[in-house]
C-alpha cells in the first residue's frame, strides 16, 4: 500500500505558497509519481507578505517577490489556466482551456483573492485598485510612486492599514474608513485597536472609523475623484485601495459534491476534504488559506486562516499523509502565527485571539508601544500578541500549547499580572462547542499527541 501511494499522478490546484511547499515535500517524502501544478495566474509561486511593505514602498519590484525552491520539485508546471471544475468520481479536474487532468490523489490550495468593490462600475473609475497579486502591487505601487495628492483606503484591516503606513511613509496623505470602532478590532479586539487608531493618527492618517464609503466618484472621464461616506461627509482623493477582505476561491467546486463555501472547504485534521455530507473523502486535501480545519486547541472550531506559516505547516502536512497509509498520517496542530509590520510597530501574535472572551495586560503598557496582551477563554490561555516585543512569544506559545490557566502566573512578564485585572477581550463572538474537551499538546512536531487537561 505504501508503495502505491508514492507513484500515480497527483495533481495539485493553486500555485501558491501552500502548492509549491506541498510539491516540495512530496518529493521528499519519495513520490516518484506524475506531479502536476495548475495556477490561474501566469508566474511561479510569489511571496505575499512584501507586496503590502517593499513592493508599495518602492524598495523592490512586483515581480522580484519569487519564493526559492527548497528543491525542484520535478513539476509539469500549467501556469496562467485556471481550474474550472471538478469530477471526484471520474477523479479528473477541468480546465479553461477545455483540458481534463486525470489524478489519483489532488491537492486543493487555491487561496483566496481579495474582496472586489461591490458596484462594477464604480470599481472600474481608473485610480481604483485592490491588492493581493504582484500585477496588483505593481501597479498600485506605480500609481503612489507618481504622488497623488491623497488615497484613500477602505478598510481598516491588517492589509489596509499596511497600505496606509506605507503611503505615509511615502509622504502621502491618506484617509482610512473603518465600519467598526477602530482598526483591526475584528482580529485583535478592542485594547490593541485603540493604540492603532492612535498610531494611525500620531502618524497623520485621516481615520474615520464607525463610517462606511457609500459611493465612489467620477469626473466623468472614468477617473475616480472621491468617495461619499455614511456620515454625510465627503472625501476627495485620486486614488482609492479597496481592503475589505478576502473571498476564498472555491467558486470551481460548486458542482463537485465538497463542502466548499465562502469560508473555504472544509477539511479534517489529516487535512481530507469533507464531502458535501460532511464525510471525508480519501483522495482529495486541502492546504492553506481555502481550508476551513479543526483544531482541538481551539475547541475542534473549524478555523479559516491567512498566515503565512499555517500554508506552510498545512501544505506539508497535506503532502505527508498523500503518501503515507492511515495509520502514520499526521494531524496538523500547528498552532496559528501572525506578523505584521505598521506605523512603526512589529506586532506578532500566537494563537488564536477571537477565540477569547477575556485579556490582560501580560507586559509593557499602550504609552510605551511595548506590550503584550494575553487573551483567555473560559479559563485558559488561547493566544498572546506581542507588539515591539516578540521575544516574548515563545514562551507564551508554550502556554497556549499546554492549556495553562488564566490568568497566567507571572513568568516572562516584567510586572505582576495580578495588578490588571481581566477584561473582556471585545471581538466577535467565537461561537463555539459548549462542552468540548481542554486539550493539552505534548510532544514535539511532527510526532505530536494530546493529552486532556481537567481544570478543578
Amino acid at each position: 500500500m505504501a508503495g502505491d501511494l508514492r507513484e500515480g499522478r497527483i495533481v495539485i490546484i493553486g500555485a501558491s505558497l501552500a502548492g509549491l511547499r506541498a510539491a516540495e515535500t512530496l518529493r521528499e517524502e519519495g513520490f516518484t509519481g506524475s506531479l502536476t501544478v495548475v495556477g490561474d495566474e501566469p508566474y511561479p509561486p510569489y511571496d505575499r507578505p512584501p507586496l503590502s511593505k517593499q513592493v508599495l514602498l518602492g524598495q523592490a519590484a512586483a515581480h522580484t517577490t519569487g519564493l526559492p525552491m527548497r528543491r525542484d520539485p520535478d513539476a509539469d508546471w500549467r501556469l496562467g489556466v485556471p481550474a474550472t471544475g471538478l469530477d471526484p468520481l471520474g477523479k479528473q479536474v477541468l480546465l479553461a482551456d477545455g483540458e481534463s487532468l486525470p489524478f489519483d490523489r489532488l491537492l486543493i490550495a487555491t487561496g483566496t483573492r481579495a474582496r472586489p468593490w461591490p458596484n462594477p462600475e464604480e470599481a472600474g473609475l481608473d485610480g481604483v485598485f485592490t491588492l493581493r497579486t504582484c500585477d496588483d502591487a505593481g501597479r498600485l505601487a506605480e500609481r503612489l510612486a507618481a504622488g497623488p495628492q491623497r488615497v484613500l483606503v477602505i478598510g481598516g484591516g491588517f492589509t489596509g492599514s499596511e497600505i496606509a503606513s506605507a503611503c505615509r511613509e511615502r509622504g502621502l496623505e491618506v484617509t482610512v474608513t473603518e465600519r467598526g470602532p477602530a482598526p483591526l478590532v475584528g482580529a485583535l479586539g478592542g485594547t490593541l485597536s485603540k493604540l492603532a487608531a492612535r498610531m494611525q493618527r500620531a502618524h497623520g492618517v485621516d481615520l474615520r472609523c464607525g463610517a462606511t464609503v457609500s459611493a465612489l466618484r467620477g469626473d466623468g472621464n472614468g477617473r475616480f475623484t472621491g468617495a461619499d461616506l455614511s456620515d454625510g461627509s465627503r472625501v476627495d482623493a485620486d486614488v482609492c485601495v479597496v481592503a475589505l477582505g478576502a473571498v476564498r476561491n472555491v467558486e470551481w467546486l460548486a458542482d463537485s459534491g465538497l463542502a466548499a463555501g465562502p469560508r473555504g472547504i472544509a477539511c479534517d485534521a489529516g487535512c481530507r476534504a469533507f464531502d458535501m455530507y460532511g464525510i471525508v473523502t480519501d483522495d482529495v486535501f486541502v492546504a492553506g488559506d481555502v481550508s476551513r480545519f479543526p483544531h482541538p486547541l481551539f475547541e475542534y472550531q473549524l478555523l479559516s486562516l491567512e498566515h503565512w506559516g499555517n500554508a506552510v505547516a498545512q501544505a506539508e502536512v497535506a503532502a505527508y499523509n498523500m503518501v503515507n497509509p492511515g495509520p502514520l498520517r499526521r494531524p496538523h496542530l500547528a498552532l496559528p502565527t501572525f506578523w505584521s509590520s505598521q506605523f512603526g510597530l512589529n506586532i506578532k501574535s500566537v494563537g488564536v485571539p477571537t477565540f477569547s472572551d477575556q485579556i490582560v495586560l501580560a507586559q509593557g503598557s499602550l504609552e510605551e508601544r511595548r506590550l503584550v496582551v494575553v487573551y483567555g477563554y473560559r479559563g485558559r490561555v488561547t493566544a498572546a500578541v506581542t507588539v515591539n516585543m516578540a521575544k516574548s512569544l515563545e514562551y507564551y506559545q508554550h502556554l497556549i500549547e499546554t492549556a495553562a490557566s488564566f490568568p497566567p502566573a507571572p513568568g516572562a512578564a516584567d510586572r505582576p499580572v495580578a495588578a490588571d485585572l481581566p477584561l473582556p477581550s471585545d471581538v466577535p463572538d467565537p461561537k463555539t462547542l459548549s462542552h468540548g474537551p481542554t486539550v493539552a499538546l505534548t510532544g514535539h512536531l511532527p510526532d505530536r499527541r494530546l493529552t486532556v487537561v481537567r481544570h478543578g
